[in-house]
């Protein structure tokens, strides 16, 4: 429709390799492109992998040989993307603007070269979390690129999560930088907290503070909880949210990041959610289970026209199950595979990947167990400015009068509209 921007996200597992994974986030974007998609999050660490239920043979106080060479195996996976490590900064502008080493000088192993290809070639503005190594570190970073411009922005996660700091270093807060681009005539004003950044009240206000009308948050928290969040968000930003989140099956190895595949009987705990529908207000439901082996089976689901999960008896035989939605391009759907899952299968992550308004309404999601599938909304980012009639937590209902609010190196000046 006229005036709007189309936002999606998808909860792909990385692949095997590096060339794999640049290889799928060539066919989403191919995918999203002809979705009419115009931004595309793709999940944290999907390049590189997230080493869900590995512990790289560390205790306190040892490190083992076997653990050394799986951390080897890890950062082999990772990516270079020709920047500096400049205190967990990179060198920002100038990294930016390909003033390292010459303009015509290629930096790195080409994966930034890809991606922006990738861009250019679908139109589409594409936001991906990466494992990043910059000396012999790694950081867990996000990358903005654009159709026109290539990237635009790098940021590095500022606090791993709890034993995330085993491998990844802390990023400096100077690449919360927001960045903005035009679509359609539209300035889109964006940045990324990274997974559990966003339960840090002071991260989120640094993105607030800079007028943000869309806030991503690449994530690998595949909790109930993690959609309330988000909405939170939405309602305390008064901005669009998405949210991103692998969906990872147990039988695979993909999104670990890691040769050896997590599975409950090293160290990871297969859980299984109840089954859910959502109502007109967005609200979810819980459902009772339809097989007294909770363990083995979960109730069916697919999404109807407006983007409602709906949930379906699980009595019939699978063999024999007419597949519900077929190849038909449903609202907020990609319908390119049915979104009915086998009820053998079990997951390491489920995904969950959302969209949500500056008024806390979900849009778009939760995308529970579909790790092919493109979710999207219609949006109108003059909502966000009726959202701030009544609040704007980076302006006049921040009371800044009274209190002082500051990041060390970043410039917290409020992007224009």
């Amino acid at each position: 429709m006229p005036g709007t921007i189309r936002l999606g996200t998808a909860s792909p597992a990385t692949q095997a390799s590096t060339a794999e994974t640049l290889a799928q986030i060539a066919s989403i974007a191919s995918r999203a492109a002809a979705a009419h998609i115009d931004i595309l999050l793709l999940p944290e660490a999907y390049i590189g992998g997230y080493p869900r239920g590995t512990s790289f043979g560390c205790v306190i106080g040892n490190r083992s040989a076997e653990g050394r060479e799986e951390f080897a195996q890890y950062f082999e996976k990772s990516i270079d993307l020709g920047d500096t490590v400049g205190n967990g900064a990179g060198a920002g502008e100038k990294w930016v603007k390909r003033e390292l080493g010459g303009k015509d000088e290629v930096r790195g192993d080409g994966s930034r070269e890809e991606l922006e290809r990738i861009a250019q070639e679908t139109g589409v503005f594409i936001v991906v979390g990466c494992i990043e190594r910059a000396g012999g570190s790694l950081y867990c970073s996000v990358v903005y690129v654009c159709p026109k411009e290539g990237m635009i922005g790098k940021r590095r996660k500022v606090m791993p999560t709890g034993t995330e700091r085993l491998v990844w270093a802390q990023g400096c807060p100077t690449t919360l930088k927001a960045v903005s681009t035009y679509i359609r005539g539209t300035r889109v004003n964006l940045a990324a907290a990274i997974c559990w950044e966003s339960y840090m009240p002071l991260l989120r206000q640094t993105l607030y503070s800079q007028n943000v009308n869309l806030y991503l948050a690449p994530t690998a928290d595949n909790r109930d909880a993690w959609l309330g969040l988000m909405r939170t968000v939405g309602v305390e930003g008064r901005c669009f949210v998405i949210s991103s989140n692998m969906c990872v099956r147990e039988d695979s190895s993909n999104g670990t990041g890691v040769d050896d595949a997590v599975s409950p009987t090293n160290g990871s705990v297969s859980r299984l959610r109840r089954s859910s529908t959502v109502t007109e207000e967005g609200h979810e439901i819980a459902l009772p289970l339809s097989n007294s082996d909770a363990r083995k089976k979960r109730r069916k689901s697919v999404i109807d026209e407006n983007g409602n999960e709906i949930v379906l008896c699980c009595d019939e035989d699978e063999n024999t199950r007419e597949t519900a939605g077929g190849s038909a391009k449903q609202n907020g759907v990609d319908g390119t595979k049915s979104s009915v899952k086998p009820a053998s299968s079990a997951y390491i992550s489920r995904g969950g990947s959302s969209i949500v308004g500056p008024f806390g309404d979900v849009l778009a999601g939760p995308q529970w167990e579909d790790d092919d599938g493109l979710i999207f909304a219609d949006v109108d980012f003059r909502d966000c400015i009726k959202g701030r009639l009544d609040l704007d937590a980076g302006g006049s209902y921040s009371r800044n009068d009274s209190f002082h609010f500051s990041v060390r190196g970043l410039d917290l000046d409020p992007l224009p509209y």
